[in-house]
């Protein structure tokens, strides 16, 4: 499959990058960075026995280069707009970007199933992550006093994170409505209890050394439920990224969780 990939300059991307490379039946056609130096992939050390072009322009990549699959880890200011253009195209968007409103979900799904194009957004590629967010679900309907912790490194630009609004989402699926907290509860410092969602708190947090963690602590009478997923490491995020590269193939709309494909 020949695979793009969008903003190849930052930690994810590159790790996208080297994962394309890294397996056999794909192919790094072409990159994009939003204001590159390089016009060739080559001229960067680590990467000097290829021949990929750089691009800075979407939709010149999208015209000039064929493709089966892009793939997304820019920011979530053009994240939208870079797979409506993608699916436009004709081409798959495995998309990591996140941000996305349900209206846009809607949008791009209506899109996808009507030029019959198989795409993915995820929240989150993990698998550890994404068989967290489906443990929870479970334990949501069990225990609704439930908040979410999620950490990650100080440059992320959006909180809460996806994957904390994802799993809130599935958790909203199956638990009893419910305010968190005391009837009249009251912050005395604003933001102290956190978003809220449904009755449940999401509380951010951003620290350089973090990479992406999250824990849904659940409470009940006489006992506490806790699950808790790591990635230590963006390479963690890579084998769910190459697995929806390759499942573009076999789709013909979108889908928006990894949990709806493993």
């Amino acid at each position: 499959m020949k695979v793009a990939v969008l903003g190849f300059k930052g930690r994810m991307g590159h790790e996208v990058v080297k994962t394309v490379i890294r397996e056999a039946d794909l192919e790094l056609v072409a990159v994009l960075d939003h204001q590159p130096k390089e016009k060739n992939i080559r001229e960067i050390a680590e990467f000097a026995d290829m021949d990929v072009p750089v691009f800075d322009d979407l939709e010149t990549l999208l015209t000039k280069v064929e493709l089966d699959a892009v793939v997304d880890f820019t920011t979530p200011k053009v994240g939208y707009s870079n797979t409506k253009l993608v699916l436009a195209h004709g081409v798959s968007p495995v998309v990591g970007t996140t941000g996305f409103t349900p209206e846009q979900i809607t949008e791009l799904t209506e899109l996808a199933t009507s030029k019959k194009i198989g795409a993915i957004i995820a929240p989150n590629f993990a698998v550890g992550a994404v068989l967290m967010m489906q443990f929870a679900q479970k334990a949501a309907k069990y225990f609704p006093d439930v908040e979410i912790i999620e950490l990650h490194h100080d440059n992320k630009l959006d909180a809460p994170s996806g994957t904390a609004v994802k799993t809130a989402e599935m958790m909203a699926e199956v638990r009893t409505e419910k305010q968190q907290g005391a009837v009249n509860e009251e912050e005395t410092m604003k933001g102290a209890r956190g978003a809220d969602f449904e009755g449940m708190r999401i509380h951010s947090v951003r620290l350089p050394g973090l990479v992406a963690h999250q824990q849904v602590q659940f409470g009940a009478e006489g006992q506490g439920l806790t699950i808790r997923h790591d990635s230590y490491d963006r390479i963690s995020f890579m084998s769910g990224v190459a697995f929806s590269i390759r499942k573009t193939a076999e789709l013909d709309t979108l889908v928006y969780g990894l949990e709806n494909l493993i």
